[in-house]
């Protein structure tokens, strides 16, 4: 997939960051920041030191990364749905490599090679890199300005989870908790596929 965007497309005003941190931001102009940090924060990886200085300021000014997932998701439309991505992007980020969560999808695509709304991501082959590719996927789209299909995308692979989630919990038992935070991640995308 190719980015129909580039990072340069993108600003984060230094006036609406500054106005921010100094706790004088309207409501309006807290809004307006909230989608511009939701339409840099794909482009992560390769933004421009000035960027990435803004974007620290305004993350150091909420409290860190989980403060700012919180708030973008305290603003309707791109940030809030840019907001609950990430979040389960860091959860296929956090288990991918656990070989309860592979052995469990490569069980699963033995039967079910390409579970529904996953057919153009999943690659042929499972392996400890599979749901991490599926991240990127959830990225890439969000760079491509895809925000509806990435979270399409992400129910999906959230679906699958919950498919997976008993299955891996008989596997590594330190994973029960998985299931509660699959179904908090659907109810979620629900919300946002909905608005």
């Amino acid at each position: 997939m190719t980015d129909e965007r580039s990072v340069a497309d993108w600003t984060l005003s230094r006036d609406l960051v500054d106005r921010f941190v100094a706790g004088k931001a309207t409501e309006a102009e807290e809004a307006a920041l909230a989608d511009e940090v939701a339409r840099v924060l794909p482009f992560h990886t390769e933004l421009p030191n000035p960027l990435v200085a803004a974007l620290e300021k305004v993350m150091d000014h909420l409290g860190g990364e989980p403060s700012l997932w919180a708030w973008l998701d305290r603003h309707a439309g791109r940030p809030r749905k840019t907001a609950r991505l990430y979040l389960v992007m860091a959860l296929l980020d956090r288990i991918s490599t656990e070989p309860a969560v592979t052995t469990a999808l490569t069980e699963r695509r033995s039967h079910t090679r390409y579970p529904p709304g996953l057919e153009e991501y999943l690659p042929p082959v499972t392996s400890e890199e599979t749901l991490a590719d599926l991240s990127g996927q959830i990225e890439l789209l969000l760079r491509a300005d895809r925000v509806d299909t990435a979270v399409a995308l992400a129910a999906a692979v959230v679906d699958l989870l919950d498919a997976l989630a008993r299955r891996i919990a008989e596997l590594d038992p330190a994973l029960q908790g998985l299931r509660d935070q699959v179904a908090e991640l659907r109810r979620d995308l629900q919300q946002v596929a909905a608005a």
